[in-house]
């Protein structure tokens, strides 16, 4: 019985440290959230996933993430009002702060630009892991038809300006959209 107990301990502790995404996409580790922020934008995030799934099954497939109540959405949908929609039901999530929206309308990219905008990302991705002004881990990135989207969190200035120049350096990118909150900027760590 108590190896039974142990060997369950051991199961949960594992999953705990194996799984280093704590629901919006940031590493843990290098989170500079609060465990309650955390958890808030964690349920702010499965809310809204429930609801749009709930509307339509496709809206699955949207990505959502959430840091400090700042709402970032992509993905494709068939048409405008489908956007429009799911921005609407963003801003209706209970905590929301902001809502960038990212999402595309299909039909406006083809195979070419979607391999263009994927080698944009890695590249951007690569050049973070890099640069040890940046901790690579607190950013999603997302490019979409030459424009890259950075969404995470900075520890400092220094670091949000260093991601936006390692961005602008990445061969073929037309524009480059920040959403980048610096530690000092969330809810719970101002004064």
């Amino acid at each position: 019985m108590n190896y039974l107990k142990i060997i369950f301990v051991c199961l949960v502790l594992y999953q705990c440290t194996s799984a280093t995404k704590f629901g919006t996409g940031v590493d843990i580790t290098f989170d500079p959230r609060t465990i309650g922020m955390q958890i808030d934008d964690t349920i702010m995030q499965k809310n809204l996933v429930a609801r749009l799934s709930l509307a339509d099954k496709k809206y699955f497939f949207i990505q959502v993430e959430i840091l400090d109540g700042r709402i970032f959405l992509s993905g494709k949908v068939d048409t405008p009002e489908e956007k429009i929609k799911i921005t609407k039901m963003a801003w209706e999530t209970r905590g929301a702060r902001s809502v960038k929206n990212a999402i595309t309308i299909k039909g406006k990219s083809n195979f070419k630009s979607t391999a263009r905008d994927v080698l944009i990302t890695s590249q951007l991705r690569t050049a973070l892991i890099i640069n040890k002004k940046t901790k690579a881990r607190n950013y999603t990135l997302e490019t979409i038809n030459k424009e890259i989207y950075i969404f995470g969190i900075a520890l400092d200035k220094d670091e949000k300006e260093e991601v936006i120049k390692e961005a602008n350096k990445i061969y073929n990118v037309e524009k480059v959209i920040p959403s980048i909150y610096l530690v000092s900027e969330l809810s719970r760590n101002r004064n």
